[in-house]
């Protein structure tokens, strides 16, 4: 696939999500029920987390938590282009994200790309689509696909080369691969903080782009490319 890939093809995002609801106690009395029964397959052995304090971690379930940022770059000439989708209606942000799949990445020859994306980007966009009551952008839906008709990229999946044994973080790729890090102001462990409690949504866009950029860095990397320097990226 990335030996004959046209860079101009592929569309770089990253998301961000936070679990819905601001503390545990503010959950729906039937959710909070679903949540327990959750929580209790999530505790360690030898640790007593209350599902108070694991929903802290909701966020990473499509069905517990949303989207607040979907950064989407895209590589035009010596430009790296970036636009974020970021409303706080989580339906109106998906929407807009899935108005640009529809317009522009309609075809066979497009691609999408994230880290880990096939394990959690790609398939909790979808998953969020749905529960909002919006189609699946054609780009995004696995139903009735051949492996070689999908139209994702995952830098995560790539380095892996058939070895499943492990999850590597993008902030340790980057390093190895000499990219700047997108960690140099937060972390996803952050992001709970600093939108629930902090209502800073405009810090977490910063970092859901930075994440962005570095997805392509790395991927440039892989094909032996140069990477992309600050004066070529345009936030849109």
């Amino acid at each position: 696939m990335l030996k004959n890939l046209n860079l101009e093809n592929v569309l770089f995002l990253d998301i961000e999500t936070v679990p819905q609801y601001s503390c545990y106690e503010a959950l729906p009395e039937k959710m909070k029920k679903l949540w327990d029964e959750k929580a209790s397959r999530l505790k360690y052995p030898d640790k007593s987390d209350t599902p108070e304090e694991l929903y802290l971690r909701a966020g990473i379930y499509a069905e517990f938590g949303r989207i607040i940022c979907i950064s989407a770059g895209y590589i035009s000439g010596t430009q790296f282009r970036i636009k974020s989708f970021y409303q706080t209606e989580e339906k109106e942000l998906l929407s807009n994200f899935a108005n640009l799949l529809n317009r522009h990445y309609d075809t066979p020859n497009h691609l999408l790309c994230a880290h880990n994306g096939k394990e959690f980007d790609f398939p909790y966009i979808a998953r969020r689509l749905l529960i909002n009551g919006l189609s699946i952008p054609e780009i995004l839906n696995l139903a009735g696909k051949k492996p070689w008709e999908v139209q994702h990229l995952d830098t995560m999946d790539l380095w892996r080369f058939g070895d499943y044994k492990s999850y590597t973080s993008l902030n340790l790729l980057t390093a190895i691969f000499n990219i700047p890090s997108p960690k140099d102001d937060i972390d996803g462990s952050m992001v709970y903080e600093i939108y629930w409690l902090k209502n800073d949504i405009d810090r977490i866009v910063a970092y859901c782009q930075r994440d962005t950029l570095a997805v392509a860095q790395l991927l440039l990397r892989y094909l032996g490319k140069p990477i992309i320097e600050d004066s070529q990226v345009i936030i849109t």
